[in-house]
């Protein structure tokens, strides 16, 4: 019986690896371990409690203030000792996070296979998103399984020389996690707003800090103000940098509700009931265009080229005007809206997290035979 690790390390990597924890726990040829660096403790968990996971081991690294080369050793020596202590025949991480790229490495340094979930996605700037795109390169190469959502993505890897028997296009998992929880209707928390348009917005990404996300406040209360049929609903990530900003710009608004960040389940339910969706998360990119909500995406460039291709996301950057101008045209053109709530999802059919058990089953069988 061969032993996976599972790596988590934030809520949008539990998402999309909750169905594969949950695949490989079913198979009876895979024991499966999961060790959480809690690099967002609070989402983290909250994700977790969803889909019934449990740490096997915690590494909880995260302190207030902790800058990026002090998160990475604290992760490496964690993650280095628990290697030592439990001894996994392969280690799977999802995406781009510190999390990921140090547990690659970490893995290289013990000679253990590491197998890169999401793999393949590109804005082919180093520095955009930072340090996510330097973390799946760096991930990426230290793979000898890549586990890409399309096809798009194992282009990206065979330009990068990665050999082409390592790659395999399985769909996203995102998709898996979404079909559980979407057929469910949770509790928010608090009465949805009744006869209202509502934009749900996210925003948490480092790039968004400062000036950025201030633009964004500054757009909401614009386009509230223009429509009064508009509720905006804001789940605001606890991040200091996001809340001083939403806290100062639109706090005390009677249509502008500020809220914790929802668990999965609760923000599946919110995305069905949005009319229109901002932020800047890859997630919601994948997750909404497949409930057939409108994205415009709050940054200047994305690694989910897809959605963008099929006409279901728009990226439209962080500008004040900008915003206001295409949340504008989705709220006053019916076609032009419709044409982006199809409900097209090139992201997969559910079934990614079974064929990646099989593509691990196979890694281990040809490397026995």
């Amino acid at each position: 019986m061969k032993k996976v690790m599972c790596v988590i390390g934030t809520r949008p990597e539990a998402i999309k690896m909750a169905p594969l924890v949950q695949a490989f726990s079913a198979a009876p040829d895979f024991e499966v371990c999961v060790l959480a660096t809690a690099q967002h403790r609070e989402l983290l968990d909250q994700a977790f409690a969803l889909f019934n996971i449990s740490a096997d081991y915690d590494l909880n690294v995260m302190m207030p203030g902790q800058t990026l080369p002090e998160l990475t050793a604290r992760l490496m020596t964690g993650l280095d000792n628990t290697l030592a202590e439990a001894r996994p025949d392969i280690v799977i991480a999802q995406g781009d996070t510190t999390t990921v790229f140090v547990t690659a490495l970490a893995c290289f340094y013990r000679q253990i296979p590491f197998a890169h979930l999401e793999a393949g996605l590109r804005t082919h700037d180093l520095y955009s998103p930072f340090p996510e795109e330097a973390n799946r390169v760096l991930a990426g190469n230290l793979a000898c399984l890549h586990f890409a959502p399309t096809e798009v993505s194992r282009g990206n890897l065979l330009r990068e020389a990665m050999a082409e028997n390592t790659i395999f296009v399985t769909g996203n998992t995102v998709i898996d996690a979404l079909l559980q929880t979407a057929d469910k209707d949770f509790d928010l928390g608090f009465e949805w707003p009744r006869n209202k348009r509502v934009i749900l917005v996210t925003s948490h990404r480092r790039e968004n800090f400062g000036e950025p996300i201030e633009h964004i406040c500054q757009a909401l209360l614009e386009l509230v103000e223009t429509h009064q049929d508009v509720f905006v609903v804001f789940p605001v990530h606890p991040n200091p940098n996001i809340r001083k900003a939403t806290d100062h710009y639109l706090q005390g608004h009677d249509r502008i509700r500020l809220v914790q960040p929802f668990d999965y389940g609760p923000f599946v339910t919110a995305m069905k009931r949005a009319t229109l969706i901002l932020s800047d998360s890859g997630g919601v990119q994948e997750e909404a265009p497949a409930l057939g909500k409108p994205v415009l995406v709050l940054r200047r460039d994305t690694e989910r080229p897809e959605a963008v291709t099929e006409g279901v996301v728009k990226l439209i950057g962080t500008n004040k005007e900008d915003i206001v101008r295409e949340a504008n045209r989705l709220l006053t053109d019916p076609a032009a809206y419709a044409d982006m709530a199809r409900g097209a999802s090139p992201y997969g059919d559910g079934q990614a997290s079974e064929r990646i058990v099989g593509i691990v089953r196979d890694y281990f069988a040809s490397r026995t035979a």
